[in-house]
């Protein structure tokens, strides 16, 4: 596994324009993270929801869900400077 420090040396070696393809490629990585994470957690809330009999969503519930979270993240996004 690289050293922070090795990235770091071939990170500053990089023309402008690959560091922006880096900077996109990390984005892409942290999204997908955060994909994996959100469905490990509803993973582990299933079995409690079916064993509560708890009504499936309906895909417009779902997608009302997803929406929601997305505003949120749009949110914090414009908070920051």
């Amino acid at each position: 596994m690289p050293s922070p420090q090795m990235l770091l040396e071939k990170l500053q070696a990089l023309p402008p324009e690959r560091l922006e393809e880096v900077e996109d490629f990390i984005d892409f990585l942290s999204a997908k993270s955060r994909r994996l994470a959100a469905l490990d957690r509803l993973l582990a809330v299933a079995p409690a929801l079916v064993a509560a009999d708890a009504p499936p969503m309906t895909e417009e519930e779902i997608q009302a869900e997803i929406d929601a979270v997305r505003a949120a993240a749009r949110g914090q996004r414009a908070d920051r400077p």
